[in-house]
């Protein structure tokens, strides 16, 4: 009674994640939802783009509710619920008050990078759940001073590393906080936080064994993109992040975030707000360094949100009026991008839609290509893009094998197993974005057929270059036929 304001949170938040649950299960895959799919039928400790925990979701979510959208999504709600209870207890030992946590709840959620993330399967879907679980347990450190929290906090964020090589900024960022904070430094000779460092070490061993058992590639591949410089485009770059995160972010939650962090660095010495200066601005000064030299994805700096929206919750005056309009704007935007992804009411031209270039039209490909193949008696589909490759391997006929043609799949060990392509006669299928012609190494025979189009509710989202191909003899075998549903 003395929390009026805590049943209707409740509610709303149960029934916030049974609406992500469904629409986790009426919106279309992604190509990358497809690809990471792919990863969950040939189990590793890493892979080419990422850390494997993205795969092992999918893997759980799959034999729980089958080959299907929401079996891939299953558990990017759950966890979305989860981490939302997570953040709350975070703020309650953080800022001292259950109120304001469920504040900082209702601006994560409020976040269009939330709502998408909570009903999408991407590795940032993992990562921000253990990374918002390593804040938590470190708020409980402070709460009660009890070391053995280091232990939580260590092994959610080894699970964190697991997800996204982005988390390796937990180290740095917790470093900076037990360096600056009021009587934090003790903790640097106490057995407890080297435990924990000791189980986050353990928990990415796979990660680093795998990837000393196919050359580093995964960690190449990441790593790569440290030292990129290009300072006449900077002001570009920077201005795209910026951008980005005031759309994903949603406007008013950005300037929440933006204004709670820099009055948390003011308070830098404050083990509380220390923690969340250290979680928001470390990160923020990676990404921005990071844009000097090459554009900085949007759904990059999702990592800062958690402490960003705690720190926004811990704001008073005039700001404090400003949480209910940004709480209701993101809300709406979020709703928005659902109906949109779910079922297209709004008659958008196509550059204005993001939901028609990722999600729209695939079944339909999928079920053009099916006759195609059919009338030519094709041996086989290909496409030489992971994310093309992933969709029609769900979504044509069983009967159809599907292959990939790319360099990458080389690290996958399928069950489907090699083959060799020599001799034997499919079709190519290629977007027309890509201006370079088909690599000619595969094929001893390239005829182009023709084109099909990827289309929803007669807006065309994207074309297709559809292509005869006959393997060539003595070419290397495709490590890529592709694993099916079932």
């Amino acid at each position: 009674m003395a929390r009026p304001w805590l049943l209707p949170s409740i509610l709303i938040f149960t029934a916030g994640t049974l609406a992500r649950l469904a629409v986790a299960a009426l919106t279309p895959l992604s190509p990358d939802e497809c690809y990471y799919w792919i990863w969950s039928r040939a189990p590793a400790g890493g892979y080419l783009d990422h850390p494997p925990m993205v795969a092992e979701w999918i893997r759980l979510g799959t034999w729980l509710a089958g080959d299907t959208p929401l079996g891939v999504r299953l558990l990017a709600p759950l966890s979305a619920a989860i981490g939302t209870v997570a953040l709350a207890r975070a703020g309650r030992d953080l800022l001292g008050s259950w109120r304001e946590g469920a504040a900082a709840a209702w601006l994560l959620n409020a976040t269009l990078l939330f709502g998408v993330g909570g009903v999408t399967m991407t590795p940032d879907t993992p990562l921000l759940f253990f990374w918002t679980l390593t804040l938590a347990a470190i708020a409980r450190l402070i709460a009660t001073g009890n070391g053995l929290y280091w232990l939580p906090a260590g092994a959610m964020a080894g699970l964190a590393m697991d997800s996204k090589y982005t988390a390796i900024l937990l180290g740095p960022a917790l470093l900076a906080w037990l360096l600056a904070a009021r009587g934090m430094r003790v903790w640097l000779g106490r057995w407890p936080l080297w435990a924990g460092l000791a189980l986050a070490l353990a928990a990415t061993a796979g990660v680093v064994l795998w990837n000393a058992d196919h050359g580093w590639a995964s960690f190449a591949k990441q790593g790569g993109r440290a030292d990129a410089w290009q300072p006449a485009r900077a002001a570009q770059f920077l201005g795209e992040l910026v951008g980005g995160q005031v759309g994903l972010a949603t406007p008013l939650v950005f300037l929440l975030c933006a204004v709670g962090s820099g009055a948390s660095i003011r308070r830098l010495r404050d083990p509380s707000h220390g923690l969340l200066a250290a979680l928001t601005a470390i990160p923020a000064l990676v990404f921005v360094e990071h844009a000097l030299g090459d554009r900085v994805q949007a759904n990059w700096p999702a990592i800062i949100y958690p402490a960003g929206c705690l720190a926004a919750a811990g704001l008073g005056g005039a700001w404090r009026r400003l949480r209910a309009p940004a709480v209701a704007l993101g809300g709406i935007v979020t709703l928005l991008v659902w109906a949109q992804g779910m079922a297209s009411p709004l008659p958008l031209p196509r550059a204005l839609d993001p939901t028609l270039m990722r999600l729209g039209g695939w079944r339909g490909l999928a079920a053009d290509l099916a006759v195609r193949a059919a009338s030519e008696r094709a041996a086989f589909v290909a496409a030489d893009n992971y994310g093309l490759a992933g969709e029609l391997a769900l979504l044509m006929p069983p009967a159809t094998p599907v292959v990939g043609i790319e360099p990458r799949w080389a690290y996958f060990a399928l069950p489907s197993g090699e083959t060799t392509l020599a001799g034997r006669t499919g079709l190519l299928l290629r977007s027309t974005r890509r201006a370079d012609p088909p690599d000619p190494a595969p094929w001893s025979r390239i005829e182009k057929l023709g084109e099909i189009a990827r289309a929803r509710d007669g807006v065309v989202a994207e074309t297709y270059g559809l292509y005869r191909v006959t393997g060539r003899p003595g070419s290397k075998p495709v490590s890529a036929v592709l694993p099916r549903p079932g």
